[in-house]
């Protein structure tokens, strides 16, 4: 049985009047960074043509002035999302018609990755006023990001950014990247300690009892620590150094 699920592709970001060239730019640059490539504006108030928009879009963007050139343009919201399965509003405001459902960002990105085939739109509302009442309506629920009730209100491009994150963490395979922090698991973790008893085992230090308190303790201790695996090496390393020194000592 194959398994299909969401996938980067599968996501649109969609800015609804969208009215700042700066803030334009920026999330280009988001998107790119974390691998989107689509995105909607839906009745922008920034032309698409113009020169001072146009140099401020591409300075922003940084290396990812293509996702704005590609960029899809529709006269309304309802025309941007009309073709996606799943339509998600970014609010932070509540009310009667402000929908009941709400998500954080990542426990929105861990729902979608788990749709099979689904094209989904995250929609982004004016830099201003956020999203209206009927926009919202024409989404099948909301996401808010928790935020200090000192300043609840987010950067358009700083929101997107969060968004972009979570999302990218939840649907793309993530590649080891070179120097990532790995914790041991608890096989490595016994193997480890086995090879520190057995080091003070052969220099004596267990003539009476307590090698499998010692155990004990240096298991619970490596993984809370969360020691990697190179670091258990030469936490051994040690050990087994000072046993050759005290072996040499004794000659």
């Amino acid at each position: 049985m194959i398994y299909y699920r969401m996938i980067l592709g599968n996501v649109k970001i969609v800015l609804s009047r969208s009215s700042e060239p700066g803030n334009m730019g920026a999330i280009c640059r988001v998107m790119k960074n974390m691998g989107f490539s689509g995105l909607r504006l839906a009745d922008p108030k920034i032309a698409k043509n113009s020169p001072a928009d146009i140099n401020i879009i591409q300075t922003r963007a940084v290396h990812a002035f293509d996702i704005w050139e590609n960029a899809q343009v529709f006269d309304t919201l309802a025309e941007a999302v009309k073709d996606c399965s799943i339509v998600v509003g970014t609010t932070r405001r509540r009310g009667q018609y402000r929908k009941n459902i709400s998500m954080p960002p990542r426990a929105l990105a861990e729902w979608l990755a788990g749709q099979k085939d689904a094209n989904a739109a995250i929609v982004f509302g004016n830099e201003r006023t956020g999203l209206e009442d009927a926009e919202l309506e024409l989404c099948n629920f909301a996401s808010h990001i928790p935020v200090s009730e000192g300043q609840p209100s987010l950067n358009l491009s700083h929101a997107v950014q969060i968004y972009a994150y979570e999302l990218f963490l939840a649907l793309q395979e993530q590649k080891p990247v070179k120097g990532e922090w790995q914790p041991m698991n608890q096989a490595e973790i016994t193997a480890l300690v086995a090879d520190i008893t057995d080091t003070l085992a052969n220099l004596g230090f267990y003539k009476l009892y307590g090698r499998d308190i010692q155990e004990r303790f240096l298991h619970d201790l490596a993984a809370r620590a969360g020691i990697s695996e190179k670091e258990g090496k030469y936490f051994k390393d040690i050990f087994v150094k000072a046993a050759r020194l005290g072996s040499n000592s004794m000659i």
